[in-house]
């Protein structure tokens, strides 16, 4: 155990090497949260509000706009904050809590985008048993084991992380309370610690989630190749590349960012890999999931068009 004074608080850098540049970043930020919040809640008003969009592969995605939602919510107030105050401080409490939901939603968002995955192979693989497979009580089952799986391997880390003595350092290099600066600022060696991170994201990501998410994509590929019609393989193959788009971004920038131990980590490197995957990925997703989407535009279609016909009777 290392000698130093006691902290009860951790101050956010944000970006300091960003001079006049402040007001700017704090505009582009704020519109990309604002269109994030806006784009995934519109997702999930035109699912509940249309009821032939009301199928596994929109149940899904629903609950994975709620989870973008507050996955940037957790982040970018307080990265809004560093633009206009000179010091942004964070006590140690509210930066544990903050870590804690952002890596539960994140490691949440692997299990749905999983589950996803697996919808679309019975979809394209097994069209035939798909209605029967896929029932709305194993869509709720399958999205509720996200969640409390998600929350469960988060809270084991986060209670072991919350038992840590702080002292000396308390500026926290990132916009966000990270683990890898939290374990910095720790009065004892967490060595060990960074092992069971280490270990963790190997089981969640690559072991239990990469692996089914390549060989469902796998799977969906040679059967998309042996559709006759143009046509079908087209709007099919795009689909499925909307979904492959999300996975490579975001599992891209974690695998990054935290396969690494700390101690060899560049905490600027990190900062760069988390904006995207904080703030880019979560604004990407609505136009990602609709942009080919004729059920969704049409819906939205429909639904921006009913107002003023009703004002015109």
């Amino acid at each position: 155990m290392r000698n130093g004074t006691v902290i009860t608080e951790f101050i956010l850098l944000g970006f300091p090497v960003i001079q006049g540049l402040q007001t700017p970043l704090f505009i582009a930020i704020l519109l990309i949260y604002i269109l994030t919040l806006t784009g995934n809640g519109l997702i999930i008003a035109i699912v509940w509000a249309v009821p032939r969009l009301q199928i596994p592969m929109y149940f899904f995605l629903c609950n994975l706009s709620f989870l973008e939602i507050w996955y940037t919510t957790t982040v970018i107030p307080k990265l809004l904050e560093t633009f206009v105050v000179a010091r942004t401080v964070i006590c140690i409490s509210c930066c544990l809590l903050q870590a804690f939901f952002h890596f539960f939603l994140g490691t949440t968002e692997f299990f749905i985008l999983t589950i996803m995955s697996f919808d679309r192979y019975l979809a394209i693989c097994k069209p035939l048993h798909y209605p029967t497979i896929m029932t709305s009580k194993l869509c709720l089952q399958l999205a509720l084991s996200s969640w409390v799986v998600g929350f469960t391997t988060v809270f084991r880390q986060m209670m072991l992380l919350s038992q840590l003595p702080f002292c000396g350092n308390n500026v926290i290099n990132h916009f966000y309370c990270d683990v890898g600066p939290i374990l910095k600022a720790a009065c004892i060696d967490t060595s060990i610690l960074e092992l069971l991170g280490v270990l963790a994201t190997v089981l969640v990501i690559p072991g239990h989630r990469a692996w089914p998410n390549m060989i469902s994509y796998i799977y969906i590929l040679f059967t998309i190749l042996q559709i006759p019609s143009a046509t079908g393989c087209q709007k099919t193959f795009s689909t499925c590349a909307s979904y492959l788009t999300v996975v490579c971004l975001l599992y891209g920038a974690i695998l990054f960012m935290y396969l690494r131990p700390t101690a060899h980590s560049s905490f600027k490197i990190n900062k760069v890999m988390s904006v995207l995957n904080t703030i880019l990925t979560p604004l990407l997703n609505p136009f990602i999931y609709t942009i080919r989407n004729k059920e969704v535009k049409g819906a939205l279609r429909k639904a921006m068009t009913c107002p003023k016909t009703g004002h015109a009777k």
